[in-house]
């Protein structure tokens, strides 16, 4: 690269982490306030909240990724244009396709941080969100057992419980079941523990009894007294066992291939894992795609004290109908297995949109050297 080009490329990727850190700032405060309302209040620890909020950094940082980069591109553009130095490289002889050449390194760089982001980073990190958020979904202590509260562990289920020991026993424990809508069964024992089974845990109630009540016209009750009890938490909690696996978690070889025993596991049609295979390679190309547009966009006006405020207008809305050509292919691509070739639609049109910028930028330049008479 020549030394206007190391400048340039200096000058963005400086403007580009600064963006990008701004963004992945708010992004991250804004999903970590409903992350730190659910896990505090599921009596999880400050370090698991660290932990998850830790695993949902690469996602976070793969959406801001493009509007940063297109943010720092605009913004460079315009000091370079206010403080002459662009337009000293075009009297020198530099066109607008010659300009272009660090913004085209600059989104190179984007993109290939996208690709490792989407294609290895996320998919890691949200496997390891999934297992641990599985591992929290079985510690039946630590989400529903208070003390001294009536808990709602399910749709239909009640749990109070008066006193829990150093030990972890369960003192005086009430447990209404009425999620049939045949019966209705309250569970009371003196005490209680919780045991590890090999699907789910178990409830031991000890000294207790059942009291079941019909719900037909008669309204019977049968009382059963209990020394012991086990009950299966499993099948009123819910448990991990039976897990759909999230396409996020997958490979993108995986996706690509779309079997059959892929879409059992996730639940997913095969056109939703094409359509999050091929975005993991189309979408980052939108890191190529977005400074280039907003640099053609920018390279429209001529030098002003002013700024090119205008021209970043103008930007702004291509960057936005490039944004909502992306989701419609993204639609296009979930109705039929094969729409995914839309989803290239969106950083095909940037970069062919951002030529003919560029191409329109030269044009009154050479108009104006034709006239100029022999």
């Amino acid at each position: 690269m020549s030394r206007f080009d190391r400048y340039m490329l200096s000058q963005l990727l400086a403007l580009f982490g600064f963006f990008s850190l701004v963004l992945v700032a708010v992004y991250w405060v804004n999903r970590a306030v409903g992350l730190f309302d659910q896990l505090i209040g599921d009596g999880q620890t400050a370090l698991v909240f660290v932990e998850f909020s830790l695993l949902t950094l690469p996602n976070v940082i793969r959406l801001v990724l493009p509007i940063s980069a297109f943010a720092a591109c605009l913004y460079a553009v315009n000091r370079l244009m206010q403080e002459s130095e662009l337009v000293v490289m075009q009297a020198t002889g530099f066109s607008a396709f010659r300009l272009a050449r660090p913004v085209v390194f600059f989104g190179f760089c984007v993109c290939v941080m996208q690709l490792l982001l989407t294609n290895l980073l996320v998919p890691m990190s949200q496997t390891r969100l999934a297992e641990r958020s599985a591992e929290i979904s079985e510690n039946i202590t630590a989400r529903f057992l208070n003390e001294g509260r009536f808990m709602h562990p399910a749709s239909g289920v009640t749990l109070y419980i008066r006193q829990i020991s150093p030990l972890g026993e369960l003192n005086d424990l009430f447990l209404s079941d009425e999620r049939s809508p045949q019966t209705a069964t309250v569970y009371t024992a003196r005490q209680a523990l919780i045991v590890r089974g090999e699907a789910a845990p178990r409830l031991v109630m000890l000294d207790g009894m059942a009291q079941t009540m019909s719900r037909d016209g008669r309204r019977r009750i049968s009382v059963t007294r209990f020394a012991d009890f086990t009950l299966d938490l499993g099948a009123i909690i819910g448990t991990s066992a039976g897990r759909l696996q999230s396409l996020r978690e997958l490979a993108t070889p995986e996706l690509l291939r779309a079997s059959a025993e892929t879409a059992e596991r996730t639940g997913a049609s095969r056109a939703a894992l094409l359509e999050e295979g091929h975005s993991r390679l189309a979408g980052p190309l939108l890191g190529l795609a977005a400074p280039l547009l907003g640099f053609a966009a920018m390279m429209l006006g001529g030098f002003s004290r002013f700024g090119l405020w205008r021209q970043m207008g103008g930007a702004v809305l291509l960057i936005i109908a490039l944004q909502m050509l992306n989701t419609s292919a993204s639609g296009a691509a979930l109705r039929s297995e094969n729409g995914w070739p839309a989803l290239y639609a969106a950083p095909l049109f940037g970069v062919l949109a951002a030529g003919g910028l560029l191409w329109i930028a030269q044009r009154p330049r050479r108009l104006r050297r034709a006239a100029v008479p022999a």
